[in-house]
């Protein structure tokens, strides 16, 4: 198949889950196409049957903003004659999903199917704004297949744009497991130096990642357990958080480690992981953490209580519950025998649920699905 993925290039989940979709169906010998305006982060060398496509931005004085939507429709159906694709590939409702429809209607003569992934705010943030509620459900109405990233997405997809049941399907996000384990560091890392407990959070620190929470629960633990704290990304409550590290006196124990392109050495040492969100649609960043054998405490909200399984690959509490989050957390660092049989559950149930191979085969049947029918 020729297929085109179109995704945000950034460090969100979306962007993560479509290259490495992407670079999966490439080892399978399907040639893939990657539109966006830059390349995606996680496309940092050559891959065979990847290619990129820089979407070009005109500026012209009459513009007072960039058309970006319009230039990546262009894109899309200038490759969908050029690279006679069969599949356009669209994470995120708006605009790739309503680029990927335009695009399909200029080259009506062609035979290509438009598949959208829903991956989260795209419905819960942008769809429910006011000014786009009918320009995402037209979008959505138009693909030839949806997906959502979770079962408890899919069901308020159905319920937000009154669509019927078996318009959406749930294919989940994945990992590859064969590159996701726990491994030991080629040099050992300072971080990890002494008896202290290695606790971690990754995220774009925004207001759903409750990140103060992330702090106030390693600041209860930290009062029984000798640990530190990892923070791995960036986003505008980093400023918040640094304050409240601070405020605490905890400046010695947190340690804010910016964006990083390989999260995998960091999960390798770290104890436990904390994912105290508001609202996750999957949380992608636990089943990550669950593969290298890091137990997760996190929130009992969303779609996560279909990714981390409440007292077998790590602890579920209700949003904002920091004295039970902290309590389990000291439970598992101080019970070894425990750790050890979650840790080991976390990966067992990443491999079997969430594994590449379980979910590129989902998503390739539903790719061959569409275009036979």
């Amino acid at each position: 198949m020729n297929i085109g993925i179109i995704c945000y290039p950034s460090y969100g989940g979306s962007g993560v889950v479509a290259t490495e979709l992407g670079k999966q169906l490439a080892n399978r010998d399907h040639k893939v196409h990657f539109v966006s305006y830059e390349p995606p982060f996680r496309l940092d060398q050559y891959y065979e049957n990847i290619y990129f496509h820089e979407v070009e931005i005109p500026s012209y004085p009459l513009f007072k903003y960039p058309p970006y939507s319009l230039a990546l429709a262009n894109k899309i159906s200038e490759l969908i004659s050029e690279e006679e694709l069969d599949i356009i590939h669209a994470h995120y409702a708006i605009p790739h999903s309503l680029c990927s429809y335009i695009a399909k209607e200029v080259k009506k003569e062609a035979d290509v199917k438009v598949v959208t992934t829903l991956h989260g705010t795209d419905i819960t943030l942008v769809g429910n704004q006011s000014s786009f509620e009918n320009i995402t459900k037209f979008s959505i109405e138009a693909s030839d297949g949806i997906t959502a990233v979770s079962e408890n997405l899919r069901e308020e997809t159905l319920e937000a744009f009154d669509l019927a049941e078996d318009r959406v399907r749930t294919i989940y996000n994945f990992v590859d497991t064969r590159e996701y384990m726990r491994t030991e560091p080629e040099e050992p890392l300072k971080l990890a130096s002494g008896e202290d407990k290695i606790i971690t959070h990754i995220s774009n620190f925004r207001d759903v990642k409750n990140i103060p929470d992330v702090i106030k629960i390693f600041a209860l633990i930290n009062k029984e357990v000798s640990s530190k704290l990892l923070l791995i990304g960036d986003g505008p409550n980093r400023h918040q958080a640094k304050d409240l590290v601070a405020k605490l006196n905890l400046e010695d124990k947190v340690y804010f480690l910016g964006k990083q392109d390989n999260i995998i050495p960091l999960l390798s040492i770290s104890d436990l992981f904390l994912l105290p969100s508001q609202k996750e649609s999957f949380g992608l960043v636990s089943v990550e953490a669950m593969a290298c054998k890091v137990p997760v405490i996190a929130s009992d909200a969303g779609g996560i209580p279909e990714v981390v399984l409440n007292e077998v690959t790590g602890f579920l509490a209700k949003p904002g519950a920091v004295k039970e989050m902290a309590k389990k957390g000291v439970e598992l660092l101080k019970n070894e025998e425990m750790h050890h049989e979650i840790a080991k559950n976390a990966r067992h149930w990443v491999v079997t649920k969430f594994s590449a191979e379980n979910i590129v085969d989902k998503y390739e049947a539903y790719y061959y699905e569409l275009i036979n029918n």
